[in-house]
């Protein structure tokens, strides 16, 4: 009797496994910032996670901001084990931002945010997230403006309790991600060995680029023609 006893008190004590996202999704369709860069003028004004519990959360812009982006991505950027939500929105006057979500105290909020960039119809192509450098912190990579600025951004992810902050690593001009009217993101972040590399293509739709990153510092190289789309998706499988 006291063994069981012991065992049921053990088991109130255990804390309670914390809730997770386990997938994300954008909704509800807009049409109020008639941008096109993905191909339609319409995007999105809501974010909806679904979580390990069965709870779904939606978070709704009502005015100003849409979510302007192929689809949310999952990454864990804190290490805690648990995902958080890349997304890319876009303010009617400041042009885009990217925007990460979490859950906190079973709330759907907003993390961190960069900057927007500054003006209307200027939009960045989001690459993914990874330990770039080899330091145990996550980077977040991106191209702002993919059809004009064709600049590589990346930015630290450290978490601070509710909130978080994304601090800017290194910038490298020249590369790009995306042609103007694609409903669709090419490259992305392959580790063939070593450190992770972004692949890219260069900003002349060229050469496929891999860029690595030490310290602050990029480092860029082409490592095939390019030829399509293809082409980029044979360098994210280490081929070349």
């Amino acid at each position: 009797m006291l063994a069981r006893l012991a065992i049921l008190l053990a088991m109130a004590a255990a804390p309670a496994a914390a809730e997770q996202i386990t997938g994300a999704t954008y909704s509800g369709e807009t049409t109020r910032y008639p941008h096109g860069a993905l191909g339609d003028p319409v995007e999105h004004d809501s974010l909806t996670i679904t979580t390990d519990q069965g709870r779904s959360l939606t978070l709704r812009w009502s005015d100003q901001i849409v979510f302007e982006d192929t689809a949310p991505r999952l990454a864990d950027l804190d290490g805690d084990g648990a995902p958080e939500v890349l997304t890319v929105e876009s303010h009617e006057t400041f042009g885009a931002r990217l925007a990460i979500y979490h859950l906190h105290k079973d709330a759907l909020g907003l993390a961190a945010a960069t900057p927007f960039i500054g003006q209307r119809f200027r939009w960045l192509s989001v690459i993914g997230a990874a330990d770039l450098d080899g330091d145990g912190q996550t980077e977040i990579a991106y191209i702002d403006r993919p059809h004009l600025a064709k600049t590589l951004r990346i930015w630290r992810y450290e978490a601070a309790g509710n909130k978080a902050t994304l601090t800017p690593v290194a910038d490298l001009k020249g590369l790009t991600n995306h042609q103007i009217g694609w409903d669709f993101i090419l490259g992305g972040i392959r580790t063939c060995g070593g450190l992770p590399e972004i692949i890219t293509a260069d900003a002349d739709w060229t050469q496929i680029q891999s860029t690595t990153l030490s310290g602050e510092t990029l480092t860029t190289e082409p490592i095939a023609p390019y030829t399509g789309p293809k082409s980029i998706q044979g360098a994210l499988d280490c081929t070349p």
